[in-house]
């Protein structure tokens, strides 16, 4: 009988999730996002309030940031993200993180971008028309900074936001 339960729970079980063969790995220094984060930021001079929630997705082979913020003087001033990272083979124009930037700006707004850890975090790059934004990711702890500067053509940099967040107990499902 014992045999007979063990069976069935085996041909019951979920296969464990693994990224295809040959995949790049999702560098550690991203999957240190995993979770759940609440924080404060300034985006273009505003003060806004700002969630994060992190994790693998699609067998772990990419990572999923969820980002969505209000600004906190007007409560309809809302913006929402979806970025997906994926570790990249190291090639001669450099870069081993893929990323891709999607927003509440819709689908003319979409970009891809590339970058690369660095210590304690990592860096991606998204090319626009008018500049190419820069995000740089920091964790120490339990402490997010992750902050957005844009760069024109001469490779000048501007602020464009800046968050500081903590991590926090993610909602039940």
């Amino acid at each position: 009988m014992h045999s007979l339960a063990f069976a069935a729970a085996l041909v019951g079980a979920a296969p464990a999730l693994a990224q295809e063969p040959g995949a790049a790995a999702v560098p550690a220094e991203v999957k240190a996002l995993t979770g759940c984060w609440r924080g404060e930021g300034q985006v273009m001079g505003k003060t806004v309030a700002i969630t994060l929630t992190a994790g693998l997705a699609a067998e772990d082979a990419l990572f999923i940031v969820d980002s969505a913020s209000q600004a906190t003087a007007d409560p309809a001033d809302r913006y929402a993200a979806h970025l997906i990272f994926g570790g990249k083979t190291a090639t001669p124009a450099g870069g081993t993180i893929f990323g891709f930037w999607s927003d509440s700006f819709g689908g003319d707004y979409t970009a891809t971008g590339s970058g690369a850890t660095t210590p304690g975090g990592f860096e991606v790059s998204y090319a626009y028309p008018d500049a190419r934004f820069i995000n740089r990711w920091s964790v120490a702890g339990d402490r997010l900074s992750w902050r957005i500067v844009a760069a024109d053509a001469a490779g000048v940099e501007a602020d464009f936001a800046d968050y500081a967040l903590t991590r926090a107990n993610c909602p039940a499902h």
